[in-house]
């Protein structure tokens, strides 16, 4: 095994595999203190960023400038890295069962390229023990070396937040685990020199992919408290911020609210932990009662347009809804397990046309993912209801008085505003009808 002082005298190599939202980022930050190698399976994403552009936009041209990451699809490259860091994403299936294939495939080409004496650490979030039972036999199989004697193990779970300038990879408490204390050593010295934060250090592997797994959960769980409350209140006729506003004057009144929850995070690791639980012979019910209530939020959206819709005197068949906004979170462009699509695929079964704008979306992916046809923002006339999905930076110069204009009867407009930027004061006086969740 390599040492810190020849990690830091760039006598010996670390590599990143997997230059995504999580990869990327971490390439830059150690490529400032290491020599550092940034692979990925995409020969696309290697040019864009020795072009300098990271259309993620979790790095400025500017920190990709001064990065002096060797960005390579080789896999070749590996050979020379005596740390190889894994940082691909971790899906799941159509049937919501773990989709292990990227971490499977990137074990596989760590192994087949792995050097003798070399420490691979995972990312990836996972469910707890997978990173031994799975990655770490593969490792072995391609490799042909012994793991704890020839190479080692160790797990950092990934806390990126996308499109979280405060709250970065250098200002977040950074977990390690290693194998065995040597490797822990190493992990805690490499990404201790660029988290400001601290380290914790994990007592093993599983223990620190158990705790990535909840953090999630937890958030998930939360949401879906929120959610369920929502519906509740909505059957009510009682406005759920204005509820939450209240409640949250008592200081220890957790702040959530709702909304949908996609992305590849939050709407997909519980997901992880409930297979592992389900394969010992553990029903989980919270967990799934959670996950069942925030992946139905894009039905009960689409359904409150479609009553608003009635109750306005509009026929339903042929109605013009608008929805801005279609990345899973403002202010990033990923499309991952946007849970927007839900709304959309519940209006169009009622015979709705459906207009969706989003101005950091790629407009291929959403093509080729969903078979959505993006919209321009001038498209977005003779209106009958407006969804406000996602409040992208972009959409926040648009006032009340411009939106009025979009629709075809401007009388008695319908907005839908899914994360509760307008208040009911202000679209009252505006002599809109709106709908917050």
């Amino acid at each position: 095994m390599t040492t810190l002082e020849e990690l830091k005298a760039r006598r010996a190599k670390i590599a990143v595999v997997g230059l995504g939202y999580v990869g990327l980022p971490l390439a830059v930050a150690l490529a400032r203190h290491f020599s550092v190698i940034g692979f990925d399976i995409s020969q696309k994403r290697v040019d864009e960023l020795a072009a300098g552009r990271d259309r993620t936009g979790e790095v400025d041209a500017k920190g990709l400038s001064c990065a002096t990451v060797a960005y390579t699809c080789d896999p070749a490259r590996l050979k020379e890295a005596a740390v190889v860091i894994v940082a691909v994403p971790t899906p799941i299936d159509l049937h919501r069962a773990p989709d292990l294939t990227p971490v499977i495939a990137a074990s596989r080409t760590v192994g087949a390229n792995l050097a003798q004496g070399a420490v691979v650490v995972y990312e990836s979030t996972v469910y707890p023990g997978l990173t031994e039972e799975v990655c770490m036999p593969l490792l072995e199989q391609h490799s042909g070396l012994t793991c704890g004697r020839d190479f080692f193990v160790g797990y950092s779970p990934e806390r990126i937040n996308p499109g979280d300038k405060a709250h970065t990879l250098e200002t977040i408490v950074k977990v390690v685990a290693g194998q065995n204390q040597a490797t822990s050593d190493l992990l805690a010295g490499v990404y201790g020199s660029v988290v400001r934060a601290g380290i914790y250090r994990a007592s093993s592997i599983k223990v620190a992919e158990a705790a990535k797994v909840i953090e999630n959960t937890q958030r998930d769980l939360n949401i879906a408290l929120m959610n369920e409350l929502a519906m509740i209140f909505d059957r009510m006729g009682i406005d759920t911020v204005e509820v939450l506003e209240a409640a949250g004057s008592k200081w220890n009144f957790l702040p959530f609210r709702p909304g949908l929850v996609g992305g590849h995070c939050i709407g997909v690791d519980p997901y992880y932990l409930t297979f592992k639980a389900q394969a010992l012979g553990f029903a989980p019910r919270v967990i799934l009662a959670g996950r069942a209530i925030n992946d139905g939020m894009g039905r009960f959206i689409a359904q409150a347009c479609i009553k608003g819709l009635i109750d306005g005197g509009v026929l339903v068949k042929g109605a013009r809804v608008g929805i801005l906004g279609f990345t899973f979170k403002e202010n990033v462009p990923d499309l991952r397990n946007t849970r927007v699509i839900d709304v959309v695929a519940e209006l169009a079964d009622y015979g709705i046309s459906v207009l969706v704008h989003d101005p950091m979306a790629d407009g291929d992916e959403a093509r080729h993912e969903y078979g959505i046809e993006l919209c321009a923002l001038s498209e977005l006339r003779g209106l009958d209801a407006l969804i406000l999905a996602v409040p992208h930076a972009q959409y926040q110069e648009l006032g009340l008085s411009e939106l009025r204009g979009w629709y075809r009867d401007p009388a008695t407009p319908l907005l839908l505003d899914v994360k509760g930027r307008f208040s009911q004061a202000e679209a009252g006086a505006a002599g809109f009808r709106l709908w917050r969740l």
